[in-house]
């Protein structure tokens, strides 16, 4: 890579990376430590949180390897490329690892998910570019130092700065669902991302239902504010809410766990003219059986969600950075880059007293 910015530490010419090879297998290598060019930044990492999707790249095999993923990722600036200027070494930053061009046809719509600048990923720690913040360093790319990067202030934690992204997605979320004050809304599954679903849900004047099958999640999401709460390993969800609903059922249902039989169970569960968000469903393989009547007799409507908003950025970094959200309480588990292996393990196989998990870079 091209030259460094002035000002910059030293860095190591190599470092620990969480290496995805393949066949659900992830381990610590060393590895190059990446390089930057003019208008990029090298961040080293202190905390990266797990998302579900990376967890289901790694144990389905949906990418071919080699890969560095990890994107929740929040660190310190220690090398800044030739031409940055709102960045310098020691800056404590969080990063997007997708931003969208701002100008062509699926930016004009706002459908930034879908601009083929978004769908390239912008911070990479080598190999092919998959977020890498399971690792010790990553490289943020020129489009992404630009439009992607947001300063933690000081008393955040990088614990609690990993969230922003996340809470992003969440927020994005509710605002395609259009979630409004006095609705009745229906989250399925409280891990930390459905948590994020009641609380956001509740900050827009909702009365919100959830359901899990660990009672250990339902009586944290009742703690932070649920109006009802369901075992869906004990009862019928879509049943149980019709009488808190004058018998119609919610507004709108959100899934915010990839479970395919939840899918047309969510749309049993809302009214006539309700809608359901799909946010869990990124398999491009699954299938699932649909009613296709209570779409077009019943018109109720059939939405979906994928990634950050731009337009949301400032927006869910100050929803975190000024703990408006309690995201540190969704910690449960802390795990050191060395034990990535059990890391992903317990995200994949979630426990009753597991939320959110976050590997310690540093």
């Amino acid at each position: 890579m091209a030259a460094w910015g002035q000002g910059n530490e030293p860095v190591p010419e190599r470092m620990r990376a969480a290496v995805y090879r393949g066949e659900g297998q992830v381990g610590i290598e060393e590895v190059p430590c990446p390089r930057i060019g003019p208008r990029e930044l090298l961040v080293r990492v202190g905390v990266c949180g797990i998302c579900s999707t990376d967890v289901k790249k790694i144990t389905a095999d949906l990418l071919p390897p080699p890969r560095i993923y990890g994107h929740e990722s929040a660190g310190t600036v220690v090398a800044a490329g030739a031409g940055v200027t709102r960045f310098q070494p020691g800056d404590r930053v969080i990063l997007f690892h997708h931003v969208p061009c701002g100008h062509c046809f699926y930016c004009r719509e706002r459908i930034y998910a879908q601009c083929p600048t978004y769908k390239k990923v912008g911070v990479t720690a080598g190999f092919e570019p998959a977020g890498g913040g399971f690792s010790e360093y990553v490289r943020v790319m020129d489009w992404v130092v630009e439009r992607g990067v947001e300063k933690i202030p000081d008393g955040v934690s990088f614990e609690e700065a990993s969230f922003v992204e996340p809470v992003n997605t969440c927020l994005k979320a509710v605002e395609t669902a259009g979630v409004r004050r006095g609705e009745q809304v229906l989250v399925m599954g409280q891990g930390p991302i459905g948590i994020l679903f009641l609380l956001l849900a509740r900050m827009r004047g909702a009365q919100v239902f959830v359901s899990d099958v660990f009672d250990r999640r339902l009586s944290r999401a009742s703690e932070l504010g649920a109006d009802a709460v369901f075992n869906a390993g004990e009862v019928d969800v879509p049943v149980a809410v019709r009488p808190l609903t004058g018998g119609r059922g919610a507004d709108l249902a959100i899934l915010a766990a990839a479970v395919p039989a939840l899918v047309p169970a969510s749309l049993d569960a809302v009214r006539p003219g309700g809608r359901v968000l799909l946010f869990a469903q990124t398999e491009r393989a699954e299938r699932v059986p649909l009613p296709t009547a209570a779409i077009c007799m019943e018109e109720k409507r059939l939405l979906g969600s994928y990634s950050a908003d731009i337009d949301l950025q400032a927006e869910s970094a100050r929803l975190v950075f000024e703990r408006v959200l309690p995201v540190r309480e969704l910690i449960t588990h802390r795990f050191p880059l060395a034990e990535i292996d059990q890391a992903i393990r317990l995200a994949a196989n979630p426990r009753p007293d597991s939320l959110k998990i976050v590997v310690e870079c540093a």
